[in-house]
């Protein structure tokens, strides 16, 4: 039985006027583009296509609410990086991301990081914006699926280390769904 069957999308927000209200809690999902982060979501919510995936980067272009129980949600947030979206449409994503992290309701973040990438200055840069001082961090080393076992502990000691206790971290693959259960008991601590 699915940990989220009530799982379904709520709105998707392009200015601050525009979310729900700040009450209860939400985990944001963040990675770079084409990281996995909306098969993260399917797989973690146990929905096919509750998130759109898409093999070009830069699909989700809106700050997109799932409520996965009454005063529960994720928010997925556009990717970082490499994207097909012009300059001016990504400064727009400023003020919204500083809205969002003002919310009361943002209890942390998921950060979904490509396992062949390994943890980047730009993922860090997004764990200091979640602010892990006052909310939890949480990284899916995700494809770990496609990395060798002891390529998988290598990148898992080096991400602990580059990490240096600013986030949790695990490995992660939405396609084999190794790590799926670990990731959804983070969810539900970070929602509490």
């Amino acid at each position: 039985m699915s940990r989220f069957p009530a799982a379904r999308f709520l709105l998707s927000v392009a200015a601050p006027g525009q979310f729900p209200d700040d009450s209860g809690a939400e985990v944001a999902f963040a990675g770079r583009s084409n990281a996995g982060k909306s098969s993260a979501i399917n797989s973690i919510t146990e929905r096919n296509a509750l998130a759109r995936t898409s093999k070009t980067p830069g699909r989700t272009r809106l700050l997109n609410y799932f409520e996965l129980a009454a005063g529960q949600r994720m928010v997925d947030l556009p990717g970082y990086g490499f994207a097909a979206v012009s300059a001016a449409e990504r400064s727009n994503w400023v003020p919204l991301l500083d809205a969002l992290r003002e919310r009361t309701a943002l209890r942390g973040l998921i950060l979904i990081v490509d396992s062949r990438r390994g943890v980047r200055d730009e993922d860090l840069a997004l764990i200091d914006w979640a602010d892990p001082e006052s909310r939890s961090v949480h990284v899916l080393l995700a494809k770990s699926d496609k990395l060798k076992q002891r390529e998988k502990a290598q990148l898992l000691a080096q991400s602990k280390v580059v990490l240096a206790g600013r986030a949790s971290v695990q490995l992660f693959s939405a396609h084999a769904r190794f790590g799926v259960d670990e990731a959804q008991r983070r969810l539900v601590e970070l929602l509490q």
